[in-house]
């Protein structure tokens, strides 16, 4: 529910960088009440169809935990297939991050994203979009590819309610919305996907530009997040370095 912001801004958004200590890269980004962890491992091997090319592979796995809803629901594979719906956003994201990665710099390896939903209450794809881009960052960098790291892509749902036009809609907003947006944008302002759905009633190609800018100004300041996520794993590694340089 829409408490204490306008229909312009954001919910509360954190991207907390190292979250967990395996992975090469790893992040918990928050909208809201939206959690998603993301995590990214470094492979020296890429998949058969890029295998000979001297290019790297991004690729992207999505799944929610059975209690991140208001009530349980069975893990897929104990089900023996993914849902259509898992499939489509795991593709997304795959699609979103290879956008921003360069290939070539990266080498022929590949680095698998992990978005695991532990909450749910709206936008899941545009925060583990959002937050894997970090872990993607932190991975390349701790594999000693950094320059393989192209400018910030992030995403974000924008959709109209009772003719208005909102930003980052929650789960109670998304379900009542008379249209759902998500815009997927990188930092020089080019879009790299834009899925909509006429939810209620039909939108204008108006409506539809409102909802594109407005996405992107919500993009901007997930930028601005993810740039000092980076910074902050980046420090941290540091410190860490000359820790170690101390003890030995």
């Amino acid at each position: 529910m829409r408490t204490g912001r306008t229909h312009e801004q954001l919910r509360v958004v954190t991207i907390e960088p190292d979250f967990t200590e395996h992975a090469e890269g790893s992040v918990l980004c928050t909208f809201g009440r939206t959690r998603v962890l993301c995590t990214a491992t470094a492979e020296e091997k890429v998949p058969g169809h890029v295998k000979g090319s001297g290019k790297g592979w991004v690729t992207a796995e999505y799944g929610m935990l059975p209690r991140s809803t208001h009530t349980r629901s069975d893990r897929e594979a104990a089900k023996g297939k993914q849902s259509g719906r898992t499939q489509e956003i795991q593709r997304l994201i795959g699609r979103s991050l290879r956008a921003a990665t360069d290939l070539v710099a990266m080498g022929e390896r590949q680095i698998v994203i992990d978005c695991d939903v532990l909450q749910a209450d709206g936008g899941t794809r545009t925060a583990a979009i959002t937050g894997a881009y970090v872990a993607l960052g932190i991975a390349l960098r701790r594999i000693y590819r950094p320059q393989a790291l192209k400018a910030p892509v992030a995403a974000v749902s924008v959709g109209i309610i009772n003719g208005e036009v909102r930003l980052d809609l929650d789960y109670e907003e998304d379900s009542g919305a008379e249209v759902d947006l998500n815009v997927v944008s990188n930092f020089e302002g080019n879009l790299l996907e834009v899925q909509g759905t006429a939810e209620k009633k039909p939108f204008s190609p108006a409506q539809l530009m409102q909802m594109v800018a407005l996405g992107q100004k919500g993009c901007a300041e997930l930028f601005v997040l993810q740039k000092a996520a980076l910074a902050k794993s980046e420090e941290t590694d540091k410190t860490r370095a000359v820790a170690a340089g101390h003890k030995k």
